[in-house]
Order: structure tokens, then C-alpha cells, then sequence
């Protein structure tokens, strides 16, 4: 009997709650299903991570583990391998090891199955929240995953669960290599109203405006990045790409170099990839070419001296500068460290596959290798007549990056007499003309004339780094 109305009166207590929870306005129905989750979880330990959502664990320091790895993935830092402590501190937290499984699914995956099946094993203790990310992440993960079934499932975790950047972030970072900033602003946009003076969010916000062009509000949203974090290194580096785009090159240097002590802490990538930035600020704004091999020198190559450093990652910038060097026929004060970084390149090893991207790389590879060595009309074969480098951007690159297709393709153009066909006329829109450098236009001008008097020759060097470049965009971002 008494057990018939212990029953009874929980039943009476379940409905009550649900009735509850169906009146409740839906701004209130998430604070309620984490109170109820935690009540319910009352027999194991439950701690918050940065976000305030609950996640199981007894370990202060998984809970620390994690919440270090959110400041790495969001400002780019060089220790995201801090994940890893969070298993070994609880091996049963699904949080922690399931962030792991995602850590090193791009540098080791071999261990990705460990970590996987350490999260699965103990996802009937886990949160809601961690439910959540479980799902979405071995999703993505998943050797024959869709990209845009990916998104929905992010959609739907940040609909849930608004706070979680890390989530937004990666979520992201998936939009940039299928070549959707409009998705990717779209994500921003839905979880803004909950993070409104949030670090690093403005810096996520700024970034898809400057892609889908919409340059006044990218720097609106990156300097109110800077307002709440100066060192917010996203922010940063999207500033200095608007201030790039406006051809405003003398203080997008001087800005850069005052943020610059922030960096040493940041991937090698990004710190590669930012002092690349100035020293394209330096190129464009017709700088003597001993600032561009200054930067090259001592804050791009010099990166590789660093124990932890990346090296794949310092490749991938300077093979970008060098190749921006090349098309404004700058090469002659590079060539010895062309020839140091194109024996660095020659291991395939050091790439992983990306089967849908592997197409368009390996053509613009063979282009630009053609285009090295002087056999422009079999670049311009490889190209085609309709080459627009957006077609690119799903090999991993931002609009800056892949100006430099179209700076070749401009070069290829004029090299095979087309210009006097009005390509280039018809390759470059009106509104990109007033936006392109004039140095650049200064150099094409004088190609253009050099063409006219037939003094242009072919080469006398083999391009056989910088052809490298699409390649390693392409298998660094896989």
C-alpha cells in the first residue's frame, strides 16, 4: 500500500511538473529543464563550465581543462592540446572526452576512436548539454557525414544552447570551407541577443559581414570587439582586413604591429597569418620590398625555430606571401628563400586528402605551376576562360587569400595577349577595379606595356614552391 502511494504521489508530482513546464513562457523553459536535469542527476556530481551549462563531473580540474580549451579554440592559442588533461582528470566525463575525440580528429585520429568510445560509454549520466554536443560532434566527425546536415544539427544545439561559442565557433569554421558566410552570419545572428556583451563574439560577427562584403558593419562589430577585449585576436585580425580592403595600408600596419606583442601566445598559423597581413599592407602600399623580407624573415619563417611550432602551418603563410611576391615581379629578392621553402614542401606525407575539394586545388596547382615557368597559354588551358578565383574558397581561404588567383590569372591574361581582347576588362568587375591596390594596377600597367614592345621573356627560375600553395590551403584546412 504504502509503496502504491509513493507511486502515486510521484506520478501526481510528474504531472504537476509538466504542466508546469507547459505554461511556462519559453524564455523560462530552459532554466527549467537544467534545474530539473540536475535534480534528477542529484546522486552524481554536477559542475558548470564557462557557459553555465551543467556538465557531470567531480573534477574541478576537468572542469578547468575545459574551460582553457574554450579560450584556446576561441582566440587561437597554441595549447588547445589542454583538452586532453580533461579525460585523464575524469575519464568518464563525456564533455571532456568527446572535445578530445573532435582535438584530435585533425592532428593524431588514430586515438579519435578511444575518446569516442569513452564519451558513448557514459552518455546515459550525462546532461542534456552534453547530450547535445555528443551528438553534434561524432556526427561531425563521422567519416561519411553531409556538411549541411553538420549545420542543421549546430543550429539546433545553439537554439538550445545560445552561450556555447565553442559550438558557434566550430560551426563556423565549417561554413568558411563549404563557402557559406550568409550561413555563417546566419548562426551568429541567432545566438546574439544571449551574448550581447560577450567576449569574442563580435569578432564571429565581424568576420561573415567582411565576406558577404558588408564592410561597415565588419568594422563596427570588430572595433566592439576591441572595446570588450582588446587582445581579442579574431577582431584584430578582421579589422586589419577592412582597413586592407579600404587600401587604408599605413594604418593597418601601424594597428597590426601595436596588437603584435598579443600574438605569441596564438597558433602558429595565426601568428604566421597576421604578420603575413602586414607584410601584404607593406607590398600594397609600395613600402621599400626590406619591410616585406623583414617580415618574411623575422616573423614568419623565424616561426619554425619555436619547439611547438607548426610547421605545415608557417608553410602555408609563406608560400602566400611568396606567391603575392611573384605576380608584382618582386621575386628576384626571394628567390634563395623560395628555393629553402620549396625543399620543405616536398613531403606529401605531411597532407591529408580532402576528396571534394581535391579537383580545384590540384588545377590551380598545375596553373600556377605552368604559370611559374612561364608557359602561360597552358595555364590559361588549365584555367579556362571563365577562372573567377570565388571558386576557390572551398579549398579553406578568405577573399584576401584568394586574390592572388585572380592577380595570376590578371598576369596570365596579359602574358597571352588577351588583354587586347578586353578579358580583363570583362574579368574585373567595376567595383573591384576601385577596390584593387594601385600597386598592383601600377605593375599591371607596366606589364601591359612591356607586352606591347615584346619585352616580357619567360622565367628563368622553376616555380617550384609557390605552385604548392592552393595545395596546402586545400590538406592544412582538412
Amino acid at each position: 500500500m504504502d509503496k502504491l502511494v509513493r507511486g502515486t504521489s510521484r506520478l501526481t508530482h510528474f504531472s504537476f511538473r509538466k504542466l508546469l513546464f507547459s505554461v511556462l513562457p519559453d524564455s523560462k523553459k530552459k532554466n527549467f529543464l537544467e534545474m530539473e536535469e540536475e535534480k534528477m542527476n542529484s546522486s552524481m556530481v554536477v559542475k558548470h563550465d564557462k557557459w553555465g551549462y551543467p556538465v557531470t563531473t567531480s573534477s574541478d580540474h576537468c572542469i578547468l581543462s575545459i574551460n582553457l580549451f574554450y579560450d584556446q579554440v576561441l582566440n587561437y592559442g597554441r595549447m588547445r592540446s589542454v583538452i586532453l588533461e580533461g579525460p585523464v582528470c575524469d575519464e568518464k566525463c563525456v564533455l571532456a572526452n568527446i572535445l578530445a575525440a573532435h582535438f584530435l580528429s585533425t592532428s593524431d585520429s588514430s586515438k579519435v576512436p578511444i575518446y569516442l568510445a569513452a564519451a558513448k560509454a557514459q552518455l546515459d549520466n550525462a546532461t542534456s548539454y552534453e547530450k547535445a554536443v555528443f551528438e553534434v560532434v561524432s556526427y561531425l566527425i563521422s567519416e561519411d557525414r553531409d556538411d549541411d546536415v553538420a549545420i542543421e544539427l549546430h543550429f539546433k544545439l545553439l537554439k538550445q544552447f545560445p552561450r556555447d561559442l565553442v559550438s558557434l565557433k566550430r560551426a563556423q569554421v565549417l561554413c568558411f570551407y563549404m563557402a557559406r558566410p550568409d550561413i555563417s552570419l546566419d548562426l551568429v545572428k541567432q545566438v546574439l541577443p544571449d551574448n550581447q556583451e560577450e567576449n569574442y563574439i563580435y569578432g564571429m560577427l565581424a568576420f561573415p559581414l567582411l565576406e558577404l562584403g558588408e564592410m561597415v558593419a565588419a568594422q563596427e562589430a570588430a572595433r566592439k570587439g576591441l572595446k570588450i577585449n582588446k587582445s581579442d585576436l579574431w577582431s584584430q585580425h578582421n579589422l586589419c582586413h577592412v582597413l586592407q580592403y579600404n587600401c587604408q595600408f599605413k594604418e593597418a600596419v601601424e594597428f597590426m604591429e601595436e596588437c603584435s606583442p598579443s600574438w605569441t601566445s596564438c597558433s602558429s598559423f595565426m601568428y604566421t597569418h597576421n604578420w603575413w597581413h602586414v607584410a601584404l599592407c607593406y607590398l600594397d602600399g609600395n613600402s621599400p620590398t626590406s619591410k616585406v623580407l623583414e617580415v618574411y624573415d623575422h616573423f614568419i619563417w623565424k616561426e619554425l625555430q619555436r619547439s611547438d611550432a607548426a610547421s605545415a602551418e608557417v608553410y602555408l603563410n609563406a608560400l602566400a606571401l611568396l606567391l603575392r611576391v611573384d605576380v608584382r615581379g618582386q621575386m628576384d629578392y626571394f628567390e634563395d628563400r623560395l628555393n629553402i621553402v620549396a625543399d620543405c614542401v616536398k613531403n606529401k606525407d605531411m597532407f591529408n586528402e580532402r576528396e571534394e575539394a581535391k579537383v580545384n586545388a590540384e588545377r590551380n596547382y598545375e596553373a600556377l605551376y605552368e604559370y611559374g615557368k612561364g608557359s602561360y597559354e597552358h595555364a590559361f588551358g588549365l584555367l579556362g576562360p571563365d577562372f573567377d578565383a570565388n571558386y576557390c574558397k572551398v579549398i579553406g581561404a578568405s577573399d584576401e587569400q584568394i586574390d592572388v588567383f585572380n592577380e595570376v590569372w590578371y598576369s596570365i591574361l596579359l602574358n597571352t595577349g588577351r588583354n587586347l581582347k578586353g578579358m580583363i576588362a570583362t574579368a574585373l568587375p567595376f567595383s573591384e577595379f576601385i577596390a584593387f591596390t594601385s600597386h598592383y594596377w601600377w605593375f599591371l600597367i607596366q606589364q601591359l606595356k612591356k607586352f606591347r614592345s615584346g619585352l616580357i621573356k619567360q622565367k628563368d627560375y622553376l616555380f617550384c614552391g609557390v605552385c604548392w600553395y592552393p595545395v596546402f590551403l586545400m590538406y592544412y584546412h582538412s
